[in-house]
Formats: C-alpha cells, structure tokens, sequence
C-alpha cells in the first residue's frame, strides 16, 4: 500500500510549482537567447504532438545519442501536464522502445529539479546545523526557517519545538535527495509508463493514496479501508516531489533513509539499485517489487541517470496543446 498523502502537504506543493511554473513568454523557436542581459529566460514551448517535442529535444541536444557518448548534462525542460492523448492514443500506436524513451526523457529533467530543490535545502540545512555545533546561536530567520524545515519533514510537530542534537541528525537523514534511477523506475512501474488512468487523469506517477475530495476513485475501491483515491496533481512535478516527500518522512521507508545515511557517511555514490532494496514496504508485492524495479533498472539501462545533472540554460516549459489535453 503506497502511503497517504495529506491536504496541507498538496496544498504547500501546488503553491511551490505554481512559483516554479508562473507564466512565462512564449516560446516562439526551441532554445532561443535569454533577456538582454545575458541571463537565461524561462520559455515555452506548446506541443499538439510528440514528434513536436523530439523536434526541441533534438535541437537542445537532447538525444539518444549523447547519452550513449557519455553526455549526461540534461536541459532544463519541463513538462507541465502528461496529456490525455499520451494513454488513450500516442502509446498504443508506438513500438515500446519509442514510448520508453519519450517517457524517460520527459520525466527526466522533472526528476533532476526535483532532487536539486531537496539539494538546496539539504545544504542550507547543512551549514546552520555545522553552525550550531559549533556553539553557535542560529539568528531568529534561520532559526525559524530550520524549524519549519523540520516541521514538513516531520521530524518535529509544531514551530515551538526545540531541536536538539537527535532531530537535528534525523533531519538531514530525511532531508537529501532519491536517486534518478530509482524515481524513474518506479514512475515506470506505477504509471504503466505513463499510460495508467490515474496519470492521465491526475498526473499521478506513483500511485499515492489520498482521502481528499480530489483524489481520483479507483475503479475497484475496498469499501474496508475507507473512502479513499489515488492523489491527483496539477502537474508531473507536483506528483514527484510529493513521493519524494513521502520516502523521506514515511516510517515506512526509514530503512532507504537510515541506508542512505550510511552511504554518505561512507562518501559513496547514492545508488538506486541499492537503494531500491530498501523498499520491500512501497508494495504488498514485497520482495517481488524490488525484484521489478531492478529488472526496469537493468532491462533500461537506468543506473547513469544517477550521474545526470541539469545544465545551466533556459528553463523551458513543455506545455501540451491540442487535442487530447485534460
């Protein structure tokens, strides 16, 4: 059972990718020049078909071959809806080899910028806990921002909580990012590549349970465990980093944490694979998921994406039109 998420949690992630994603101009040529002052621009780019979006990718640079070269630089773009037409049209008329690679390399660059989001807080997080101990005392702003920090991870209840050594240790335990391959294995699994009804409805990538009045209904509900749905989001990101967030506070993934932990302790490479093992508890499958997250793994040949990384150009926002669009 893939574990719930709550209305405060959607509601804080659906404000933090409207930021993200607010209006940008319109991307009239794929990776034109950025504003005057030589700063990158964001952009958009409509597409009314997946031949449209290869076009981009192929202009970026954005293409099979690189990869096979060894180029693990990603462009920043970012799709903002999985569209209708995707399950209902595009992927069944396909080889599979095709609906693969449109599906890892869009969910790709979403993965990345999710994890450099965690990155980001992780080290702020980082240099005031290496402050504190120290003997130092955080000035109110900090001090502030690091409790709330550690109120969505869960570590502590509320915003008048002290944090002592212990939370401090177990919030950056959580606060650190999940490897690509792993994401995207299971994004893969649990979405049937995209194409599942709850995606197509709800950009929902991973399945994740919600007892909100917008959660989509499952065709076969068990009337047992309440009246529950499948979480629905505004865009593929929102859904990303909602399971990213429920990995890293659930009691139920404290092993893929306590593991992670381990492996920079050690100053190894976060591994997917590895961490993959962990997960015995995302399915009732148990061990029988891990085995089908390491088979996508290999079969796809997933485990460079661990060293993927996004550059440092214009952010352009894949936007779908046409028919086919929820």
């Amino acid at each position: 059972m893939k574990n719930s998420i709550g209305h405060g949690v959607l509601m804080s992630l659906a404000l933090g990718v409207y930021l993200l994603i607010g209006p940008g101009p319109s991307l009239l040529g794929a990776g034109e020049a950025g504003a005057g002052d030589g700063q990158p621009t964001d952009q958009q780019f409509h597409f009314d078909s997946y031949q449209r979006g290869d076009e981009l990718f192929q202009k970026l640079g954005y293409t099979p071959e690189r990869w096979q070269a060894g180029i693990r630089e990603i462009p920043r773009v970012y799709l903002t809806n999985v569209p209708e037409r995707w399950r209902d049209k595009v992927s069944k008329e396909i080889s599979v080899q095709t609906k693969k690679r449109i599906f890892f390399r869009a969910m790709g660059p979403l993965v990345l910028h999710a994890n450099e989001l965690i990155l980001a807080d992780r080290e702020k997080a980082q240099g005031l806990v290496e402050l504190l101990e120290t003997g130092k005392t955080l000035n109110p702003a900090d001090q502030d921002w690091l409790t709330a920090l550690a109120v969505q991870y869960k570590v502590v209840d509320t915003a008048d909580s002290t944090l002592d050594r212990a939370a401090l240790s177990e919030l950056l335990s959580r606060v650190d990012i999940v490897p690509p391959s792993l994401v995207l294995s299971q994004a893969a699994e649990e979405s049937g590549w995209g194409t599942s009804r709850f995606t197509a409805e709800g950009n929902a990538l991973f399945g994740q349970w919600s007892w909100s009045a917008n959660a989509i209904k499952p065709d076969q509900q068990r009337a047992a465990l309440g009246n529950y749905g499948i979480a629905a989001f505004e865009t593929p990101l929102q859904s990303i980093m909602a399971y990213m967030a429920n990995l890293n506070t659930h009691s139920a993934y404290g092993e893929l944490r306590t593991r992670r932990a381990e492996l920079r302790k050690r100053g190894e490479k976060l591994s997917g694979r590895d961490l993959a093992g962990t997960l015995t508890k995302y399915s009732e499958r148990g061990p029988a998921y891990v085995d089908s997250l390491h088979s996508i793994m290999k079969v796809n040949h997933l485990d460079p994406t661990d060293d993927a990384y996004l550059d440092d150009g214009p952010t352009i926002y894949l936007v779908p039109s046409g028919e086919g669009v929820k």
